[in-house]
């Protein structure tokens, strides 16, 4: 049987969505069309540009207002967020933390950064996430829970926390795998880099483990440069979150003392101005982007060979980055696509390399991951900026 798979049809139907030119069609550019000039240059006016000052407090309640949570914590990206919330719950050198395969390095190097090890989960297809169902299942097959906590029963280390990530915006299933935490007795941590301004069953996602982490890096929907967050409902874990990544230093109008070991993770206030200003700008942002993604699933609804990503049930996404997927039957084809594409000024880009492959993670536990190898060699992810 021939493929009905036409690379031209493809590249046809995502040219008719986006802007005509010779210019390349960058995946995900930043847009500064708010107060970003004004509030930085009130930095720069008053010499307020570093680790204190009224943008970084008004950034943080920003983002709680919005997101619903009690407490945000803004850092120095998020990479350091998630670094802080694995502590924040508890994990130690020697311990195994549950996170997808199918995720951002950053994931992995977090759990690295505690000591600990990556113990790598499978994903669905229907939230490119984690599966919860798969997870609950294997984990009745390797894990114990005793007294003091979730064991792996093949290793002997503890199993602290689990840490989902809402792929490219879209959130997982997270009643299923509070479920499943409850039962294990395992911490729930989201990796929620990539998903502010989405929601599951009408709460924002990061409000449903203890902590979260969230990341401004200039290709996010918002955008302070560098930066991170950290979002929990729980203020005593909220004022720690604070102490830790200000270098526990004790308050004091000149003595430095610190009475842990801290971290130098705060977010300068020159960058929390322009998020503030970004944060002005969200609603318009994910307005735009909604109405990208629903040009995308016109232009290639029929379009043999692929099918485009829509949000999960129950779930309103903000389609940070858009993703097509290719038939399982037209796998061999996505190189392919993905040269043409980027020859015709698109700039597509493959999912990442699955973490079990890099050679750092190579030996780490893993479950079975046939899902997120099938979605390796399936998935390309298309240009998504708000301003398209």
């Amino acid at each position: 049987m021939t493929s009905g798979f036409n690379q031209n049809a493809v590249i046809d139907a995502l040219q008719s969505v986006l802007p005509k030119g010779d210019k390349p069609v960058a995946l995900h550019e930043p847009s500064f069309a708010g107060n970003e000039w004004t509030y930085l240059k009130e930095c720069l006016d008053t010499g307020w540009v570093s680790s204190a000052g009224r943008f970084v407090d008004r950034f943080e309640q920003d983002l709680a207002d919005y997101t619903g949570a009690k407490r945000a914590v803004a850092v120095v990206n998020g990479t350091a967020a998630l670094h802080v919330c694995l502590l924040l719950v508890g994990v130690e050198q020697g311990d195994e933390v549950l996170v997808p395969a199918l995720t951002f390095i950053a994931t992995a190097n977090a759990v690295s950064y505690c000591g600990a090890l990556p113990h790598f989960v499978d994903s669905e297809e229907t939230t490119l996430g984690l599966d919860p169902n798969k997870l609950g299942q294997y984990l009745g097959d390797i894990a114990e829970v005793r007294a003091e906590g979730c064991f792996n029963k093949c290793t002997g280390r503890p199993i602290r926390a689990v840490v989902p990530m809402h792929t490219f915006g879209h959130p997982v299933d997270l009643d299923r795998l509070v479920e499943v935490c409850r039962q294990y007795r395992i911490e729930l941590v989201e990796d929620a880099a990539e998903s502010l301004g989405s929601f599951y069953k009408g709460r924002h996602t990061g409000n449903r483990g203890r902590v979260s982490a969230l990341s401004f890096n200039g290709n996010k929907v918002v955008t302070t440069g560098g930066g991170g967050a950290i979002l929990t409902n729980d203020e005593e874990l909220g004022n720690l979150a604070k102490h830790l990544t200000t270098t526990a230093r004790i308050d004091h109008k000149w003595s430095f003392l610190h009475d842990r070991v801290g971290y130098n993770y705060r977010l300068p206030n020159i960058n929390a101005a322009l998020g503030c200003a970004q944060l002005e700008q969200l609603d318009g942002f994910l307005v735009r982007k909604r109405a990208l993604a629903e040009k995308y699933a016109a232009a290639l609804n029929g379009v043999n060979g692929v099918r485009f990503f829509r949000e999960p049930a129950g779930s309103r996404s903000n389609y940070w980055l858009n993703v097509l997927l290719l038939d399982p039957s037209e796998t061999r084809q996505r190189d392919a696509l993905l040269a043409a594409t980027n020859g015709a000024n698109i700039m597509t880009r493959p999912a990442w390399t699955l973490m079990h492959r890099l050679p750092m993670y190579r030996d780490c536990p893993r479950m079975n991951l046939s899902c997120a190898e099938d979605l390796e060699r399936r998935l390309i992810n298309l240009p998504s900026s708000a301003t398209l």
